[in-house]
């Protein structure tokens, strides 16, 4: 790598972060040493962008452990493009973005030759002080620009992803969703067994929670309504700000979310709102009726079935990166248990 190219990139880069052994999610188990996955087996987001761009700001919305000193003379970045799952370019929007957009096009080029496998997001960053005209006539100049410059370098196979976002509001939660989302190899099965939930439960919209982050790692098919995922969010800052209160023993020790977690919320319009806990980091956050919802035995025996997939679902990845094999029953066996409500109520079971 040439050094003038490592000085156009030096400053670019926010943070590296690989997520935890099969993102954490599955049962707790102990390390074993011996068969503990290589940190080039985990999933690494890199953040990008110019100064001021905003990443110091999303970057504080999570905790990042073990940060990387980009100005380090000795730093690799081929290593780190080929150790990466996913590249996020952000561009501030309230700004001239001429010379982001020649950073983003040198930036994704370069890791593309290295990894192709990595996926391409792009953050129209600082949307809150425009209106909403602008802000699609802005990232229509963006996209447009942007796909024009690899159509240029014959790179049409490098595919970008843009999100608006502000730190104001949701839309970043919202943003990062998508990423991490497509950095979960189990997705395609989360979101079948959330429609299986739903389907046999009268619930309308589920969502599984990071509770740290508070992003969804899955739904089900049915669009996401943005109101619907503000409410989930807020929901979970609630049930942890009073854990945090009430929750802990005296001493201060304890956890302000654990096995027992649990919250019903009835708003003013007939809708529930119902959090459970599915691991030590994830909750199932669900969205229904109040007349679904007095079948609650029925939703609580479900979650039972889908907390025990969920659970096998996890283990199936931690086996494969035990062994590289795959071990684990399917988890179809624990749905198989799962009860429907017919239309007076009766609980029946599911064929």
């Amino acid at each position: 790598m040439s050094l003038q190219y490592e000085e156009q990139l030096s400053g670019s880069y926010g943070v590296v972060d690989p997520f935890p052994k099969d993102f954490g999610y599955g049962v707790e188990e102990p390390d074993i040493e011996e068969s503990s996955p290589s940190p080039d087996s985990k999933p690494r987001i890199l953040l990008m962008g110019l100064r001021r761009s905003g990443k110091s700001s999303i970057q504080k919305i999570w905790d990042f452990p073990g940060q990387v000193d980009f100005f380090d003379p000795t730093f690799d970045y081929e290593m780190i493009f080929r150790g990466t799952g996913a590249l996020i370019f952000v561009i501030d929007a309230q700004d001239d973005y001429v010379e982001a957009l020649g950073r983003l096009h040198l930036t994704v080029s370069r890791a593309y030759r290295v990894n192709p496998e990595i996926n391409f997001e792009v953050f129209i960053h600082k949307v809150d002080g425009l209106s909403d005209d602008h802000k699609i006539e802005t990232q229509r100049d963006i996209h447009q620009r942007a796909n024009d410059d690899l159509a240029d370098a014959s790179l049409e196979k490098l595919h970008l992803s843009f999100y608006l976002t502000s730190i104001y509001d949701h839309s970043i939660f919202e943003a990062f969703s998508k990423v991490v989302q497509k950095l979960i190899p189990q997705l395609p099965t989360l979101e079948n067994l959330l429609n299986i939930f739903i389907s046999n439960s009268g619930i309308e919209k589920a969502f599984l929670f990071d509770v740290v982050s508070k992003i969804y790692i899955a739904t089900d098919s049915s669009p996401v309504d943005m109101q619907s995922y503000e409410l989930c969010c807020d929901m979970i800052d609630v049930v942890i700000d009073v854990s945090c209160i009430y929750g802990l023993k005296e001493d201060g020790s304890g956890s302000a979310y654990d096995k027992e977690s649990l919250a019903i919320i009835k708003l003013n319009n007939t809708t529930v709102l119902y959090l459970k806990e599915v691991t030590k980091f994830l909750a199932l956050v669900c969205i229904l009726r109040e007349e679904s919802f007095e079948r609650k035995g029925l939703i609580d025996y479900n979650f039972h079935c889908f907390r025990k997939a969920i659970q096998e679902v996890f283990e199936v990845g931690s086996s494969i990166q035990r062994t590289g094999t795959l071990q684990v029953s399917s988890p179809s066996h624990s749905l198989g248990s799962l009860k429907a409500a017919a239309l007076n109520g009766t609980p029946r079971s599911v064929v």
